[in-house]
């Protein structure tokens, strides 16, 4: 979802997996964030099935959010193929639970 400010983006992704019995990991993003922590990150989601949402998206770097866009491309396309286990961006061979969701809010307004 794409908003102002503290108009509920977060609140109605963390509501509706609730609604589904789904825990929802929520991560405030920001210009810190480098491609190998949301790999990490990427990968624990992928293991544990939970839902990730980032929340404003749009504040981590372009160069950064290029590389997400191939690792989260890795994991939905093993979840197509309907893979068990599959090889990371990184190389690493990670186990895979196809119930896991990425949910992305972002700031429209926000100035970066």
């Amino acid at each position: 979802p794409a908003g102002p400010a503290g108009t509920g983006k977060t609140e109605t992704t963390k509501d509706l997996g609730n609604t589904l019995g789904k825990y929802v990991v929520v991560f405030n993003c920001s210009d810190q964030m480098d491609y190998k922590g949301m790999g990490k990150i990427y990968r624990g989601l992928a293991q544990s099935g939970l839902w990730g949402c980032f929340d404003e998206f749009n504040r981590i770097n372009l160069d950064v959010l290029s590389v997400c866009a191939q690792q989260v491309f890795c994991i939905l396309s093993a979840i197509r193929e309907r893979k068990s286990t599959f090889v990371f961006t990184d190389g690493a061979v990670v186990n895979l639970d196809p119930r896991v969701g990425f949910f992305i809010t972002m700031n429209p307004g926000y100035a970066g």
